[in-house]
């Protein structure tokens, strides 16, 4: 029977690798490199690498690492980018990896795999065909919990101890919902911020990678499809996150929403009708202003120079807001808190108040619990 090169070489590559399981002499049709470790050689990939950002970095620089190691796991490296001065962009430049416009073309036959990290599009059936052995993702939660493009983010909000990473095969136009070939469990460190938490699972993933590809055709016999239950859905952060809601949030809900998103958007309020954004978190606090214990109840405290407000559970401070400028506790304290307080009159409850934005709890809970239906 005839066989088309791409199906040549597939059966050639598994071939090989059940070959060298069972301890017989490799095909000398197929590249493969013995390694000063027990066990078979391992079989040598060609990959073409699609991602954007500094998460995808860390994959694609184990990659190329390989690339020029004695492990032999890498034979080819190419990275398809999206347009724009993207972190991926930078390192392939500087590393003469050679770059592929999105969508890529002449790719068929030229690689074995598709590596998927961090990248934002969608792939059809006519590309993913175009793999012998599939594209792979690496997606930073322990999937089908955190589907979606910031799972790192809402693990932070929501307060996960544990989260992890996923390598899966990616199925024709939808994110997230293909079948597991490789998981592993990470503890999220207390007070961790979704900065840490990336760069941690970033690198953790990059690893995870590089042991998926070193037993795929493995890893593929024993892919496994994922659960139907725990699915949640993390879509990207935005300003309708921030703003906080003093009736509802407790103090652990605001200081991790402040871990997860405070470092790109700053938490907000309402101050007499207009937005305020809080800045510098100090965390938990103790007040001795117990005759206000109302949600939104504002007050200076002079020895730690912060803002303490009260919201569902206690009391939380900042150090810094921004109204028209941005303004120490103190400064606001004297240009409008004390100002308000004076001449406050008991028919106005909400004067003097930081007071919830009415509906953002409600669009955030539906936004996120929202599964995909696929």
């Amino acid at each position: 029977m005839w066989m088309d090169r791409k199906t040549d070489r597939v059966l050639l590559k598994t071939l090989n690798y059940v070959l060298n399981v069972l301890k017989f002499s490799p095909s000398p049709n197929v590249r493969t490199q013995s390694t000063c470790k027990a066990g078979p050689p391992r079989l040598s990939w060609r990959l073409l690498f699609f991602g954007t950002d500094q998460f995808a970095v860390e994959s694609l620089k184990l990659l190329n690492l390989c690339r020029h190691s004695n492990e032999g796991i890498v034979e080819k490296l190419e990275v398809v980018t999206l347009p724009g001065d993207l972190p991926v962009k930078r390192f392939a430049q500087q590393n003469q990896l050679a770059l592929h416009s999105w969508p890529p073309h002449n790719v068929e036959g030229q690689f074995d795999v598709g590596v998927v990290v961090s990248f934002g599009r969608l792939l059809h059936c006519g590309l993913i065909d175009k793999f012998p052995f599939g594209i792979l993702n690496v997606h930073p939660s322990l999937l089908p919990r955190w589907r979606g493009p910031a799972p790192v983010f809402h693990t932070v909000m929501h307060g996960d101890t544990v989260t992890g990473v996923t390598v899966i095969q990616i199925r024709p136009n939808k994110f997230d919902v293909g079948p597991i070939l490789n998981q592993e469990i990470h503890q999220v460190p207390k007070n961790c911020t979704a900065e840490d938490l990336g760069a941690a699972l970033a690198t953790k993933g990059a690893h995870l990678l590089l042991d998926t590809l070193m037993k795929l055709p493995e890893k593929i016999a024993n892919k496994r499809e994922q659960e139907l239950e725990g699915v949640t859905f993390a879509p990207k952060i935005n300003t309708s996150m921030s703003w906080i809601n003093w009736e509802e949030q407790t103090c652990d809900q605001i200081a991790c929403l402040c871990r997860a998103i405070g470092s790109r958007i700053p938490l907000r309020t309402m101050w007499m009708g207009k937005t305020l954004k809080l800045l510098d978190f100090v965390g938990k606090c103790y007040s001795s202003d117990e005759r206000n214990r109302k949600p939104g109840s504002v007050y200076y405290d002079k020895d730690s120079n912060t803002l303490a407000v009260c919201c569902k559970d206690g009391w939380v401070a900042f150090r810094t807001v921004l109204l028209s400028k941005r303004l120490t506790a103190a400064d606001f304290h004297n240009g409008y808190l004390n100002q308000t307080v004076k001449t406050n009159s008991s028919s106005k409850p909400a004067e003097g108040q930081f007071v919830s934005r009415k509906g953002r709890t409600e669009e955030l809970q539906t936004n996120t619990w929202r599964g995909q239906k696929n």
